[in-house]
C-alpha cells in the first residue's frame, strides 16, 4: 500500500516537472520545486507519525513533586492487599447481597486508597534520604513538605494526619522534634518512623522502622513477622482482638538478638496497642493488644484499625518520658468561654487547620503562628486541648546496658467481601556505604506498572 503511495507521488512529480518545462521554466525553477513538494510531502508524514504517538502514564519525579491524583487521572486508585475469610466467615465473599453493599462505599475506599498512595510514596522517597548525619528535625520537614505536594494539602479536606514520629532507641513511640532541634540520626540508631495521611478525615496510620547496623536485623525481622501472622492468620469480621494480641506475641518472642555478646529475647511490648480509626479522630476507643489478653471485643464491619507490633530487648512494657509536643483538640468538647483574646485567635487556627487532628508546635510555627506558648497552656488548661502522652520509652533492667525497641504497623480495613490491608510499612535496615537494603520487610499495598 505505502509502495502504491509512493508511486503515484512519484508520478505527479514527474508530470509536474514536464508541465513546468513546457512553460519555460528553468532548471533551477525546476529543482526547487520538486524539492519543496517532496519536503512538504515529508512533513506531513511527520506530523501524521508525530499525531499517532500515544501518551505513556505519568510518573512520579524524584523527589517526588506531582500529587497523586493527577498520576491516577481517572479517581480510581489502587487498592491494598486483599486477605481471605476463613472457616464461618466465607459465605461473606458468595454473598450478592455484601456485593452490593460493598459498592456502596466505593468513594469512602477511593479517599483511604488516595491517602494510602500518598503515604507509600512518600516513605519510598524517605528511605532513600535516611542516611547517619541528617537532622531529624529535617529529616521530618522533607517528609512533611514531601507529603503536602503529593496530598495536595487542603485544611481539613486533606493533609497531614499527626505529627510525624521519629522516635530513636528505647523511645518507642510519640516523639517529634520541635524546630530548633539538634538531635542527629547515627550509624547505631534504631528509628521508627510514624507518619499519618488523611483525605476527607480517612485516616492512614503507618509505621516502619530504620536501622544501619546489621547487627539488629534478628529484632527488625521480629517485628516484621509479628504483623504478617497478625494480619494474615487472624484478621477480618468477628475476629476477636485478643486472637490477634495472641498470635502477634507467639512470632514476637520466637525470636533472639545478640548486640555486644549478650543474647536478648524479644519482647512484645505489653502496654502498647493498636487501635481503631474513625474520620478525624485517629484514636477511636478499641485498642488491639499485641500480646495474650482476655478481651472479647470483635472486629465488626467497615472498622479501620491501625495493627501496630512493638519488639523490644527492655521488659516489654513503657512509660512516659521526656517533654511533650503532642496536641490534639477534644473530640466531644462542648463550648468553654476564654477570656485571652491570644487563645480565642489560635483556638480559631486550630479548628480550621487541624480540628480534632493531632498537631504539634512545628505545625503552628509552619501556618504562621508565633508567640503561642501561653495561648497553648491556657486551652490545655481550659479542658479545649489535651496534652497527649510524652515520648513512651521501654523499662530496662539496670544490668543491661541499653534497651531498643522497633515498631512495625499498618492499616487495615474490615470489609464486608474481604479484609483489605491499605499499606503496611514492615522493617527496613540499610547498609550505610551503600544505603541499599539489608533485611527488607515487604509493601505489600500494590504498586504501578
Amino acid at each position: 500500500m505505502k509502495l502504491q503511495m509512493l508511486l503515484k507521488k512519484l508520478e505527479n512529480l514527474i508530470t509536474t516537472f514536464e508541465g513546468s518545462k513546457g512553460a519555460g521554466l528553468s532548471s533551477n525553477d525546476h529543482e526547487d520545486q520538486v524539492q519543496s513538494q517532496v519536503a512538504s510531502a515529508g512533513a506531513s508524514k511527520k506530523k501524521k507519525n508525530k499525531s499517532k504517538r500515544k501518551k505513556g502514564p505519568l510518573g512520579q519525579t524524584d523527589p517526588p513533586s506531582i500529587p497523586v491524583d493527577e498520576l491516577f487521572p481517572s479517581g480510581d486508585f489502587l487498592e491494598g492487599e486483599i486477605q481471605q475469610y476463613k472457616d464461618d466467615n466465607l459465605w461473606r465473599v458468595t454473598s450478592e447481597e455484601k456485593k452490593e453493599l460493598e459498592r456502596l462505599h466505593k468513594s469512602i475506599y477511593n479517599s483511604v486508597r488516595r491517602a494510602a498512595e500518598v503515604h507509600r510514596q512518600v516513605r519510598k522517597y524517605v528511605t532513600s534520604i535516611c542516611k547517619p548525619g541528617i537532622l531529624m528535625v529535617d529529616l521530618c520537614e522533607t517528609l512533611e513538605n514531601t507529603l503536602r505536594k503529593l496530598i495536595k494539602e487542603n485544611g481539613l479536606k486533606a493533609g497531614i494526619a499527626f505529627p510525624t514520629g521519629c522516635s530513636l532507641n528505647c523511645v518507642a513511640a510519640h516523639w517529634t522534634p520541635n524546630s530548633g532541634d539538634k538531635t542527629v540520626l547515627q550509624y547505631d540508631d534504631v528509628m521508627k518512623l510514624d507518619f499519618g495521611t488523611h483525605v476527607d478525615g480517612y485516616i492512614i496510620d503507618s509505621a516502619f522502622t530504620v536501622a544501619f547496623n546489621p547487627t539488629f536485623n534478628p529484632l527488625l525481622e521480629a517485628s516484621k513477622e509479628a504483623t504478617n501472622t497478625g494480619i494474615k492468620a487472624r484478621t477480618g469480621i468477628d475476629v476477636r482482638l485478643c486472637d490477634v494480641g495472641a498470635a502477634i506475641q507467639e512470632v514476637m518472642e520466637s525470636y533472639e538478638v545478640e548486640i555486644n555478646g549478650k543474647v536478648f529475647q524479644v519482647k512484645s511490648v505489653r502496654n502498647l496497642h493498636g487501635h481503631n480509626i474513625r474520620p478525624y479522630k485517629v484514636h477511636a476507643g478499641i485498642t488491639v493488644p499485641s500480646v495474650k489478653c482476655d478481651s472479647q471485643i470483635k472486629m465488626e464491619e467497615g472498622e479501620f484499625y491501625a495493627i501496630e507490633t512493638f519488639g523490644s530487648t527492655g521488659e516489654g512494657t513503657v512509660r512516659q518520658d521526656l517533654d511533650c509536643s503532642h496536641y490534639m483538640k477534644k473530640f466531644d468538647v462542648g463550648y468553654i468561654t476564654l477570656r485571652l483574646p491570644r487563645a480565642k485567635q489560635l483556638l480559631t487556627t486550630i479548628n480550621k487547620n487541624f480540628s480534632t487532628l493531632a498537631f504539634c508546635r512545628r505545625y503552628l510555627d509552619h501556618i504562621g503562628e508565633t508567640k503561642y506558648h501561653m495561648a497553648l497552656k491556657n486551652l490545655c488548661d481550659a479542658g479545649i486541648l489535651k496534652v497527649l502522652q510524652g515520648p513512651l520509652c521501654v523499662m530496662w533492667k539496670e544490668a543491661m546496658c541499653h534497651s531498643l525497641s522497633t515498631q512495625s504497623f499498618l492499616g487495615l480495613l474490615a470489609r464486608k467481601l474481604f479484609p483489605v490491608v491499605m499499606t503496611t510499612d514492615l522493617v527496613t535496615c540499610h547498609d550505610v556505604v551503600s544505603n541499599s537494603p539489608v533485611g527488607v520487610g515487604l509493601d505489600l499495598l500494590l504498586v504501578p506498572l
